[in-house]
């Protein structure tokens, strides 16, 4: 049964709950009403109730250099703890914070940290699933293969059993290859989970404690524990064999030949968790921060917002007129492309617009992309056709330029949106919406930039309706997903870049969608169009729970 807040009796989100009175309430009547009647009163965060709730001790602790004096301040240029000896000693002319502003900016690194750790599980786990499913479809191969060739021996009788044995043991010494190889990997990548799983519990466990003069004394090394790199194996076996049966002849029986393994059957699930009003006309850009809140962008309205869901509604953070594309870092500053051919950068600090490292001219960017070792990818043009994609590194320089294929054609129209995937492949969806009868595409480009694949959508999906991607954002388990907007429908590919489902918005009731993103937790936010009979500004956004792929 829901429960209703206790003041306004109307609002089931509850949100805050007073220790004092006891009173459940919404976020509203707790700012509202329930501070006119209880300023002193001991509220907190219905997620924390039941937790300790001890007020910690900031006074009483010991400093480690002079024993007999209390810390008083924390410097943050030493990054230590320190008494007033050690002040007028040492510390006298650096920068001095309080003990309690610097335990909460501490903490807050520890949580980002943390969910950055949780990020990396949730990889790791992706991609033992990935494994378990190449496991599976190789162990399901061996067995048809096995069946073929058992066929094909009763056929040929007597006179082939010599060489059906000879393909048998070929077939089962590639078998235990393959079969050793996908073990070890699993074997590798659950090594590589149970530490990363290790670690995000010691941090969870270290943040919950209220020994204050522990915390100081061991942040450090805590910090720099979590900053131990763990590898991340690969997938081992992505080949496997087939059987080919020949002519009926004793020279040629049949011969086993390596393929590529097929596609495992994806079965996926869509939820839809809120649906948000916004006020622009289109949600054409989002980018998910670390804290939950997420920026959205719309080139029409020429504005970038930073809003912040509570509830069923978006508060309005920060508001900024200017954008082309909008993709944030590991540092959750916020890139935007403009008419200008540099980058600009709002800082997640202190709101500032500046200009970035990043610079494409003589190209214009449109689409932008940060991979999760901080290289910036950007796709851009100019006025007299001329369309590229750069990777850039953390200074700035060009690390590579994909413009022409191998036999010199241009490759790209227009790259509007780009995401890159473990096998380091990079994802362009290339699509020209002033032309309006063309279809569009998605090039795969791999680590050594050639072309290997593009996507031009599905004959059956595209029956009715030409193929026009306008976003592309790669999945927790390393698919991409594809945003069509006039079939209304979300192509999942492969990494590299083969469909292996789809998805039908409407069937979930999202009409219109046009811009995808994967919050760090990952769930999947879906920016929609306005509705073509409307004029007003009241794009939607929807929070979903997309599994299986």
């Amino acid at each position: 049964m829901s429960i209703n807040c206790n003041l306004c009796e109307t609002e089931k989100n509850i949100k805050w709950k007073c220790l004092t009175c006891g009173v459940l309430m919404c976020s509203k009547c707790k700012d509202k009403i329930h501070l006119m009647i209880g300023k002193d009163h001991k509220v907190v965060d219905i997620k924390n109730v039941g937790l300790p709730v001890e007020e910690l001790d900031f006074t009483n602790i010991k400093c480690q250099d002079h024993s007999g004096q209390s810390s008083c301040l924390f410097c943050t240029n030493c990054d230590k703890l320190v008494c007033p000896t050690c002040i007028a000693k040492v510390h006298k002319k650096h920068d001095l914070t309080e003990i309690s502003d610097a335990y909460n900016l501490k903490k807050e690194r520890l949580k980002k940290r943390q969910s950055k750790l949780q990020k990396e599980k949730n990889e790791i786990t992706a991609t033992k699933d990935q494994a378990n499913m190449i496991y599976d479809a190789e162990n399901s191969n061996y067995a048809k293969v096995s069946t073929d060739i058992l066929n094909h021996e009763k056929v040929l009788k007597q006179a082939v059993e010599k060489h059906i044995a000879k393909l048998r043991n070929e077939l089962d010494q590639n078998h235990k290859a393959c079969t050793k190889a996908n073990e070890e990997s699993i074997k590798a990548i659950s090594k590589s989970e149970r530490q990363i799983e290790e670690k995000f519990r010691d941090v969870q466990d270290f943040i919950n404690t209220t020994d204050i003069t522990k915390f100081f004394k061991e942040v450090c090394q805590m910090e720099r524990s979590i900053e131990v790199s763990i590898p991340k194996p690969e997938i081992s076996c992505r080949k496997t064999l087939q059987f080919i049966p020949e002519e009926i002849t004793q020279s040629n029986i049949g011969v086993l030949q390596s393929v590529d393994m097929p596609l495992p059957e994806v079965k996926v699930s869509l939820s839809v968790v809120n649906q948000y009003q916004t006020n622009i006309s289109i949600v054409g850009y989002l980018s998910p921060c670390p804290d939950d809140s997420l920026w959205i962008a719309c080139a029409i309205d020429e504005v970038v917002q930073k809003l912040k869901p509570e509830g069923t509604k978006l508060k309005t953070i920060s508001t900024f007129n200017m954008v082309y594309g909008i993709a944030v870092t590991a540092s959750d500053d916020l890139h935007v492309s403009t008419e200008e051919s540099g980058l600009q950068m709002i800082s997640s600090t202190t709101g500032k617009v500046t200009d970035s490292v990043y610079d494409i001219s003589p190209l214009i960017p449109i689409g932008i992309h940060v991979t999760s070792d901080g290289q910036v990818i950007v796709g851009g043009g100019t006025i007299e056709g001329r369309r590229a994609v750069f990777v850039l590194n953390k200074s700035g320089d060009h690390e590579a330029v994909y413009e022409h294929d191998q036999h010199n054609q241009p490759i790209f129209r227009c790259p509007r949106s780009i995401t890159t995937t473990s096998n380091g492949n990079i994802h362009v969806s290339d699509y020209d919406p002033d032309l309006e009868e063309d279809s569009g595409k998605v090039v795969v480009l791999g680590p050594g930039g050639d072309v290997i694949n593009i996507y031009k959508g599905d004959t059956e999906i595209n029956k009715e309706e030409p193929f026009k991607p306008e976003e592309v954002v790669t999945t927790p388990r390393d698919n991409v997903i594809v945003v069509d907007l006039d079939t209304e429908t979300l192509h999942i590919l492969n990494n590299s870049g083969q469909l292996i489902t789809y998805i039908k918005t409407t069937d979930h009731g999202i009409k219109d969608p046009f811009a995808l993103a994967f919050s760090p937790t990952g769930q999947l936010y879906i920016g929609c169009s306005k509705l073509n009979s409307s004029t007003a500004k009241e794009a939607k956004l929807y929070k979903v729970n997309i599994s299986g792929c």
